[in-house]
């Protein structure tokens, strides 16, 4: 199970903290207004009030243990320095993914040069886009044909090496449909090639893109290493 970190408990940071709750990931909820963590406690893994700018606070609730921490601090007066403070914190505990919240360019290009791993714009982009693609990075596109299933580009991990689409039963444990297969990296001379109809005995490889149909929820739950 994958932990993550939300700093900032505003209205993006509380509904990205949810989502990713309700997506069966450990969540930290974090943030200085003592109103906000109880309002937020029965929501989440762990709901504590501190100071993000302190890094023995973060420390000794366990932030450093965690796999990505997301940065979701108000933008207005000194809330800014406060972030940039807090992913300072951040990248020197070690966290693998520090993404940071920005309300404009010059903002969001402070962040990336301080270490962000990537900016996030919530005037722009939403909450549950990116507690999707947080849970689930090994989608490489999505079209939504329906709400709350879509249509995906999927990478084949290691534990779908040399498997065939019968050994894998993709529609009985992750309640998917496999569409068609791109050859990747491992599939040799046949790099590039496409399957459109995938048959049983149709062997897949590391590094082969799959496309396939169902639940958002069931794709994203599909492995990621």
């Amino acid at each position: 199970m994958k932990k993550f970190a939300v700093i900032g408990l505003g209205r993006f940071g509380r509904k990205l903290a949810v989502a990713l709750t309700m997506s069966e990931a450990e969540v930290i909820a974090i943030d200085q207004n003592r109103d906000i963590i109880d309002e937020i406690r029965d929501e989440v893994a762990h709901a504590v009030r501190i100071d993000s700018t302190d890094e023995d606070a973060l420390r000794a609730q366990g932030v450093d243990k965690v796999d990505v921490a997301i940065v979701g601090i108000g933008q207005g007066g000194r809330s800014f320095e406060s972030s940039i403070l807090t992913v300072v914190n951040l990248k020197t505990l070690g966290i693998p993914l520090v993404y940071a919240r920005a309300e404009s360019i010059t903002q969001g290009q402070v962040l990336e040069k301080i270490g962000a791993t990537e900016v996030i714009y919530p005037e722009i982009e939403s909450a549950q886009k990116w507690a999707y693609r947080l849970i689930a990075p090994q989608i490489t596109e999505k079209i939504d044909f329906a709400p709350g299933y879509s249509i995906a580009s999927v990478i084949a991990t290691a534990s779908f090496h040399e498997k065939t689409v019968l050994d894998l039963q993709l529609r009985q444990k992750y309640r998917i449909n496999l569409v068609s297969i791109k050859r990747g990296e491992k599939a040799g001379s046949e790099k590039g090639e496409i399957i459109n109809v995938p048959l049983p005995d149709t062997v897949i490889y590391q590094g082969d893109t799959l496309v396939v149909a169902g639940s958002d929820w069931d794709i994203a739950k599909l492995p990621g290493e």
